[in-house]
């Protein structure tokens, strides 16, 4: 296609929303009219179900849930009275919350204030918040934020070793619906002990945001937490960063919570349009679908051109993956549905794997995100009449182009600057873009059965290890670990069970092993 006639393809398909100034370009998707034609049955009923999902209808027949997360930046919305006094109450106690950590008023005993704020979570508990602190947290906020998102021993030590003294004024927020979460209780475990090494008080320090009647609100309110919010079970994990998730954290950081829900707010009504071209969110769903042709043929790689943004592609592997990565769709077909999602930023990745994008495998296609102001304040000329922003968006411009002459299709998504408003404009683009989606394919968005699959698997795993550890205990001597295997009525898990006991073994817990590595079967398992 010539020049000119891209120029006007550009036009035709170039969505801008006048309020927030953010462009979509989807001009470099090879769809033609035929396809658009042919989709738009689909979209009927796609712009239908996103309509009674927000209405209130059930969408996890898993778990007979409701999913609301619309609702949290427009209470209006929500289907009775009482929901929205509770999104709205949630709201005002968060701002009252932040603003006594802030001057003060709740601070950590014997001390002035609270300097630092550590997040315990996994997944879209921890995801989101990160995200948002990336993109958002100015250069010296009021509450500096440290993550564990991890049940890795070293990492959650990096992180404590790190705070240091500042423990002692660090406000802990653990977040998890459940309160049972592994790898979220296990880290609050290790935190909780550094904590009474210390001699601090971990409850004087430490607010929950975890579901109602929960595990870990029980704890709290037992220990006497400074505070607990709310973790609706009609707010899915992925799509919580506008929740007390994201909105607590975001605040204490200095954030501007409102600004986001605002955001998100004027993204929701754009993307309720009922026709293709006028919705952002569809015309992104709908390039899906072109490019993967319905089966997610192609993986999505999203290159920020903003180190503010550069967590952006962790945060939509999650929403992306674990909402579209599904096995059956709604009629119990096994489809094995999915879009895979990666990226870094620009122009990072232009030293990185842009090379194989330009000439390696096309099984791939790219959204650009490209943001408008270089910075606070005036650049200095690198060149004659070139700064520093200028390279970069030449790279962008360039790669954008490099990539569709080599047949490689993109999508460019454009925003004015990373404001609060912006990054809630984005998260609310994407969760009705993946809903959409969902829809065109025919497949549930809002369960999750391969994550709790891998959860039953891992609580078996660590039964096999106490099984195993009783067992050693029990023994008169040493023993092979087919012969443990058979005593424990485990021989058909006898790989697992090795690569438990070489774990015990590297860390001197319980038991010894010994013998060569290389002659498995002759390796002996004793009592430490």
């Amino acid at each position: 296609m010539d020049e000119i006639a891209l120029w006007q393809r550009y036009q035709d398909w170039l969505y801008h929303h006048e309020e927030l100034n953010l462009y979509l370009d989807i001009s470099r998707i090879r769809f033609d009219a035929a396809f658009i034609q042919q989709i738009q049955p689909k979209f009927a009923a796609a712009f239908a179900a996103m309509t009674a999902l927000e209405q209130g209808a059930i969408a996890n027949p898993d778990e007979n849930r409701m999913v609301g997360h619309y609702w949290l930046r427009d209470p209006d919305r929500a289907p009775s009275p009482a929901l929205k006094q509770d999104i709205l109450s949630t709201i005002q106690d968060i701002k009252i919350f932040t603003e006594q950590v802030h001057t003060g008023k709740l601070c950590p005993p014997g001390q002035d204030k609270f300097t630092d704020l550590l997040c315990i979570g996994i997944g879209g508990s921890a995801l989101g918040p990160q995200f948002v602190s990336e993109a958002l947290t100015a250069d010296q906020p009021p509450l500096k934020a440290h993550f564990i998102d991890n049940t890795d021993p070293a990492g959650i030590d990096r992180i404590l070793h790190r705070l240091g003294d500042r423990l002692a004024t660090t406000l802990v927020i653990v977040t998890s619906k459940s309160g049972g979460t592994p790898e979220t209780r296990n880290a609050m475990v290790e935190v909780q002990h550094r904590f009474n090494q210390l001699g601090l008080n971990f409850a004087k320090q430490a607010v929950a945001v975890t579901g109602i009647d929960s595990n870990l609100e029980k704890v709290a309110l037992q220990q006497g937490w400074l505070g607990t919010f709310p973790m609706h079970g009609w707010v899915g994990g992925r799509t919580s960063e506008l929740s007390s998730v994201g909105l607590l954290p975001a605040a204490l950081e200095g954030i501007d919570m409102i600004a986001i829900l605002n955001g998100a707010k004027v993204m929701d009504a754009a993307t309720r349009v009922a026709e293709l071209r006028q919705n952002p969110a569809a015309m992104l769903a709908m390039s899906w679908y072109f490019v993967g042709e319905g089966q997610g043929l192609k993986d999505m790689v999203l290159l920020p051109y903003k180190d503010s943004l550069a967590l952006f592609s962790r945060y939509l592997q999650q929403l992306v993956m674990e909402s579209l990565g599904k096995e059956q769709d709604l009629n119990g077909q096994v489809v094995n549905q999915g879009i895979a999602v990666y990226g870094n930023k620009g122009s990072t990745d232009q030293h990185a794997y842009v090379q194989q994008l330009r000439e390696g495998v096309n099984n791939f296609f790219v959204t650009f995100i490209e943001v408008l102001k270089d910075r606070e304040g005036d650049s200095i000329a690198i060149d004659e009449g070139a700064t520093a922003g200028d390279f970069l968006c030449g790279f962008l411009l360039g790669t954008r182009q490099a990539l569709y002459d080599n047949q490689r299709d993109s999508i460019t998504i454009t925003v004015p600057q990373v404001t609060p408003e912006i990054v809630g404009a984005l998260i609310a683009l994407y969760e009705r873009a993946v809903g959409l989606y969902a829809a065109l394919v025919n497949i549930n968005a809002y369960h999750q059965p391969g994550v709790e699959a891998g959860k039953k698997a891992a609580a078996g795993i660590l039964q096999l290890q106490t099984d195993a550890l009783d067992a050693v205990k029990a023994a008169s001597g040493a023993m092979t670990i087919a012969d443990l295997a058979a005593h424990i009525n485990a021989a058909a898990q006898i790989e697992t069970l090795y690569k438990i006991l070489r774990h015990l073994n590297a860390n001197e817990r319980h038991i010894k092993l010994s013998g060569t590595p290389t002659d498995l079967s002759h390796l002996q398992v004793e009592s430490r």
